[in-house]
C-alpha cells in the first residue's frame, strides 16, 4: 500500500498544479493580463483551452478525484504546460501510461556486469540500481569513496551514503548539488516504479532523516543525470575532480553503470597514486 505522501494520484494533482503555475500567459502565446492575478501562473481553464479538454477535467484531476487520463490526455497536457522531457516522462509514469514488463527491481548484479565493472579497472566504476542501491563495485572506486563490503547490504545506497555516512556526506566539494540531482533522480525512478515498497521506504526514511532532502522532494525537480562532474576530498590525495558516465544496458535496463574518469591531470595523478597504495 502506498503512503500517503507518495501516493502516484495525489502526486500527479501536485505536478500538474506546480507546472501550471509556473508558466506566463505569454509564453503559451496567451494576453497578458493586467493587474495583478490571484493565481500564479496559468489558470485552470486556460490549461483546459490549451489541451483540448474541459475546465472541469482538469479541476478534478488536480484535486485527485479518482480521473486516469488516457494517453492521448496526458500527452495533451504535457503539451500545454511545456513540459521538459524529463517532466513529461515523469508526467506518463505518474498516470501509469507507459507500458513495462512486470519485473521485479534488481538486487544483484548481473553477472556479466559485475565482469565489466572489474574489467573497467583502472577506471572506478560500480553498478547501481534504479534506487542507487550500489551492486558491484571494483577496487578503485572502493579506494575512492569507501569498501562497501564493509556496510550492511541495506546500506549500500549511494543516495543514503550521501546523507548519513560521515566520511561520504563530508567528501563532496559541492554536496548541494549532488544532492540536489539525487533527489530529482530518485523521484523520476519513483513515478516509474510506484509499486516498489522499498523504494518507497528509502524516500520516507531520507525525508525523516534529512530536512534537505524533504525540502527538495517538495519542490518535484525530475532530472536524469547521466553524465557530469564531482569533486571529491579524500583524505589521503586531496581534491579529485571526476566525470562521470551513467549506462544503461539494454540486456538490464533496472542497472546503471557509473564509470568515473579523472577531470584533470592533478586527478588522474591522484587516481594513479590511489591504484598504486
Amino acid at each position: 500500500m502506498t503512503t500517503r505522501t507518495l501516493d502516484p494520484t495525489r502526486e500527479l494533482a501536485a505536478f500538474l498544479r506546480s507546472r501550471r503555475e509556473l508558466l506566463a500567459p505569454h509564453e503559451v502565446g496567451l494576453p497578458s493580463r493586467r493587474g495583478t492575478r490571484r493565481t500564479p501562473g496559468l489558470r485552470r481553464e486556460e490549461v483546459a483551452e490549451l489541451a483540448g479538454v474541459s475546465t472541469d477535467y482538469v479541476v478534478r484531476l488536480e484535486q485527485a478525484r479518482g480521473l486516469r487520463p488516457s494517453a492521448e490526455v496526458v500527452e495533451a497536457l504535457a503539451r500545454a504546460l511545456r513540459l521538459a522531457p524529463d517532466e513529461r516522462a515523469y508526467l506518463f509514469d505518474l498516470a501509469q501510461r507507459h507500458p513495462r514488463k512486470p519485473e521485479a527491481p534488481a538486487t544483484t548484479a548481473a553477472g556479466p556486469l559485475a565482469r565489466l565493472v572489474a574489467d573497467l579497472s583502472p577506471l572506478p566504476a560500480m553498478l547501481l540500481n534504479h534506487r542507487f542501491d550500489i551492486l558491484a563495485w571494483n577496487p578503485e572506486m572502493t579506494r575512492l569513496l569507501l569498501d562497501f563490503s564493509t556496510l550492511l547490504p541495506s546500506r549500500r545506497n549511494a543516495m543514503w551514503l550521501c546523507l548519513a555516512h560521515p566520511g561520504i556526506s563530508a567528501c563532496y566539494v559541492d554536496r548541494d548539488r549532488v544532492v540536489r540531482e539525487g533527489v530529482a533522480h530518485l523521484r523520476a525512478a519513483w513515478a516509474a516504479h510506484p509499486q516498489d515498497r522499498r523504494l518507497t521506504d528509502l524516500i520516507t526514511e531520507l525525508t525523516a532523516l534529512d530536512e534537505e532532502f524533504a525540502r527538495l522532494w517538495a519542490q518535484r525537480d525530475i532530472r536524469a543525470t547521466g553524465r557530469g562532474s564531482k569533486a571529491m576530498r579524500h583524505p589521503d590525495v586531496g581534491t579529485i575532480a571526476v566525470d562521470f558516465e551513467v549506462l544503461m544496458p539494454l540486456k538490464d535496463t533496472d542497472q546503471r553503470l557509473m564509470i568515473c574518469r579523472p577531470a584533470d591531470e592533478a586527478s588522474r595523478m591522484a587516481l594513479e597514486r590511489l591504484s598504486a597504495g
